[in-house]
């Protein structure tokens, strides 16, 4: 398996506002989303990182992360790797959320949750978020490794949900284990697959200080894990 970096956006006026954003039209960077890419974009310069493919989510937080991230290379739009669609929760309050019922099967049993439709927005389980983000990254890891090589370098830039499905997968957890993961704004984790194995190499790497986890308008139970994945 071609080595894959796993990039979360970076922190964005969703995050900022507490809501899950989901496939909500004009969601982008904040500035502190735009400077932590930065540092991240300058650790794989330091590293003197050669990405051979940079694929992103449609979304639009996703495509301005990919574009500072790698700026003289060409992003691939790959519509599977956007967020999960979360139908009638789409931006709503994460404090709001937290008292569904629904809240409690999304944190105890991932597995069995599927969010509610919508007339606006598209809804999915878990479940089926997890497998087009699983196959989507195992299709495109196929092609960069029988184009460059098995020692090729490729990122996929995502958000918060689908990295977690995908990690977890990795790890050998399974849909069961989605939230025993975290992964922050502008995150980057790494996978290989060695034979018929995947190894995790790192996951919520950092590009820049690690903050603190600080209070927000959003209260999540203790133990919980925030929809869409940690607003920062």
């Amino acid at each position: 398996m071609a080595l894959l970096l796993l990039v979360r956006h970076g922190h964005s006026t969703a995050n900022a506002d507490s809501v899950l954003a989901g496939w909500s039209e004009g969601v982008g960077l904040t500035d502190r989303g735009r400077t932590d890419v930065g540092r991240l974009a300058a650790r794989l310069a330091d590293a003197g990182t050669e990405v051979a493919r940079l694929v992103t989510s449609p979304l639009q937080r996703c495509r301005e992360t990919a574009g500072l991230l790698l700026p003289d290379a060409t992003a691939e739009i790959v519509d599977d790797l956007g967020e999960c669609h979360y139908g009638a929760w789409t931006g709503r309050p994460i404090a709001e959320l937290t008292s569904e019922p629904l809240w409690r099967t999304v944190q105890d049993d991932p597995a069995s949750a599927r969010f509610p439709d919508s007339d606006v927005y598209a809804a999915e389980s878990l479940s089926e978020m997890a497998a087009r983000i699983v196959a989507v990254v195992n299709r495109i890891d196929a092609e960069v490794e029988a184009e460059r090589g098995p020692d090729a370098i490729w990122v996929a830039v995502s958000h918060g949900d689908p990295i977690k499905a995908v990690i977890a997968d990795a790890m050998g957890a399974g849909l069961g284990g989605l939230q025993r993961v975290h992964v922050d704004p502008a995150s980057v984790s790494v996978i290989r697959r060695t034979g018929e194995r995947s190894m995790v190499m790192a996951v919520n790497s950092s590009g820049g200080a690690i903050r603190p986890h600080q209070k927000s308008a959003a209260v999540v139970p203790a133990g919980d894990a925030t929809i869409g994945g940690g607003t920062g």
